[in-house]
């Protein structure tokens, strides 16, 4: 659909045309003119679609309307805020929409479009926030910090966007979003765009939106017809290296980004291709923002061959020189590997992605395929064929379909079956215990799945057949018969009661009580002398004691003859 039938102003349209596009896109013109007439938004589109623009573009109609309106004129010199809040989950991201604004509202006299990131110093942001003000693109972190000092005023926002909702909420941010939104007022237009709108992003929307349209243009299952996949796989990290390397050595090659999971990898492999001569810089979380926007701005200008980034730059980056993604290193989340590989084949270009896996990689790679419902084909490279055998990973199963039984019987059709082995143990004997392997024990091969528990099978009855006896048969006796005595009739045993052992009572032993044996309560001896002596040792009592130390310290003082401390 042409951009001639959406409603935009001509300088708008001019700005569009200007920028080299002529026809709209599916989210394009299904978003537009729903936002233009001031509806609340649900929007689901995959990455590179041009949901950007989606919300841009009738953003730049509002500030036009509010010009046009004398009802809605400021006062200069009054801080008023922005009338369009754009909240974006990383810093690229939002660079990326402040830029789309600037190259869309060309054409607008006067628009003024901060951006407040983490990273970026507070008095540059401090003053664009002071200063006329149309739209604001921000992180939440640092927009709660200027909401909390007062710089940031929200009160006159007439149109609130969440982009990528939920890798915002995947971060952390539902209860920075929530308290933003509380600062906007109620009458606000609210657009919401998400890969998915299930769990916490679908409970977010519903306190946001009002009487909202859904807009799903395309989801995580849908195919990237501009996009090859591949698959290769390593035997171990010195032959995946190996692997990288002649990927980007080939000539068809303009731009890679290389994804690793964590930011050291990404620094040590920066460095490492460096080493042989690739143009190449790392780009991840903990660098600052100036070195990032340095970065980033050597990529467009064709400085950089090679990106190595982490999944910060998985969404953000929109160079259409980029022709090929290589996943060096796997995500955390199947869904960022849709929005890795959405980094190329942008603006209807042609793309490759190429993942490169360890066995150990099997699980994530199974997850990714059974979230998109795809197969990812495997792909070889002359001279660098893996040695070990290919780890097999079973195909998605189609959207509906549960577990399919039906090619293989009762559960046991083409099984199988153990035949004439016989599995035994290190000392030679059979684990099943007896003497006979299970191919002479009389059972059938189980070839056309299970048989009735008859005698088709071998089974003998459990009667006299298999030389079964009864108890009484095999010389069991009743306990009575056995010699076994009642408690009381065991004299003959040699038990004699207590008093016919020698047992004599604690007075026929000599027993003295504590009053007979010399025992004096302790209130009626004397602390020092006294004690009597045990064993021929000498007395450690009153003035035989020896001295350690000299004097004994007591909680008076110093106490004669004892541990000095």
């Amino acid at each position: 659909m042409s951009f001639d039938t959406l409603g935009l102003s001509p300088v708008v349209l001019q700005a569009v045309k200007d920028a080299g596009y002529e026809n709209a896109t599916e989210v394009q013109a299904q978003a537009i003119p729903a936002a233009i007439a001031n509806k609340d938004l649900m929007v689901s589109s995959r990455t590179g679609s041009g949901k950007t623009a989606a919300f841009i573009l009738p953003a730049l109609e509002k500030i036009l309307a509010a010009r046009g309106d004398n009802t809605k004129r400021r006062e200069k010199g009054v801080i008023y805020g922005p009338r369009v809040l754009v909240l974006a989950p990383t810093r690229e991201l939002a660079m990326q929409v402040a830029k789309a604004a600037q190259t869309y509202g060309r054409h607008i006299p006067g628009l003024k479009v901060a951006t407040v990131l983490g990273g970026m110093p507070y008095p540059l942001q401090i003053r664009q926030l002071t200063g006329p003000l149309d739209i604001l693109i921000a992180t939440p972190g640092r927009l709660l910090d200027h909401l909390a000092s007062g710089k940031c005023v929200l009160s006159n926002v007439e149109m609130l966007v969440l982009d990528e909702a939920d890798r915002m909420l995947d971060m952390g941010f539902i209860d920075d979003i929530n308290v933003v939104t509380s600062h906007t007022p109620e009458t606000k237009q609210t657009v919401m765009f998400s890969a998915t709108f299930a769990g916490h992003v679908g409970r977010l929307a519903q306190q946001l939106l009002k009487d909202p349209q859904r807009i799903e243009v395309a989801s995580h299952t849908d195919t990237h017809e501009n996009i090859e996949q591949r698959l290769h796989w390593a035997d171990n990290p010195h032959h995946k290296d190996q692997l990288l390397e002649a990927i980007l050595a080939t000539p068809e090659l303009d731009q890679a980004v290389v994804f690793t999971s964590t930011q050291r990898d990404a620094d040590w492999l920066a460095e490492r291709l460096a080493e042989i001569g690739h143009a190449v810089a790392p780009l991840h979380g903990a660098m600052p923002q100036g070195k990032r926007n340095r970065v980033l701005m050597g990529l467009r200008r064709g400085d950089l061959k090679v990106l190595v980034a982490t999944d910060v730059a998985a969404r953000g980056i929109d160079v259409p020189t980029i022709s090929h993604v290589i996943n060096y290193g796997l995500p955390m989340k199947a869904e960022d590997y849709v929005h890795r590989i959405g980094r190329t084949g942008r603006a209807g270009r042609q793309g490759l992605a190429i993942t490169l896996g360890l066995r150990d990689d099997v699980s994530m790679i199974r997850r990714i395929q059974q979230f998109t419902t795809q197969t990812i084909p495997v792909s070889q490279i002359a001279g660098l064929e893996p040695k070990t055998q290919e780890p097999r990973i079973f195909p998605p199963r189609p959207a509906g379909q549960g577990f399919d039984r039906g090619d293989r019987g009762h559960f046991g059709g083409g099984r199988p079956s153990f035949g004439n082995k016989s599995f035994r143990r290190d000392d030679g004997r059979p684990f099943h215990g007896g003497g006979k392997p299970f191919g002479d024990r009389g059972f059938a091969p189980r070839q056309d799945g299970f048989q009735p528990r008859g005698e088709d099978r071998g089974f003998a009855p459990r009667g006299e057949d298999r030389g079964f006896q009864p108890r009484e048969d095999r010389g069991f006796q009743p306990r009575d018969n056995r010699g076994f005595a009642p408690r009381g009739d065991r004299g003959d045993r040699g038990f004699a009661p207590r008093e016919d052992r020698g047992f004599q009572p604690r007075e026929e032993r000599g027993f003295q009580p504590r009053e007979d044996r010399g025992f004096q309560p302790r209130g009626d001896r004397p602390f020092q002398g006294g004690k009597p002596s045990f064993g021929g040792k000498p007395s450690f009592g009153g003035g035989d004691r020896p001295s350690f130390g000299g004097e004994r310290r007591g909680p008076g003082g110093p106490r004669k003859g004892g541990f000095g401390r």
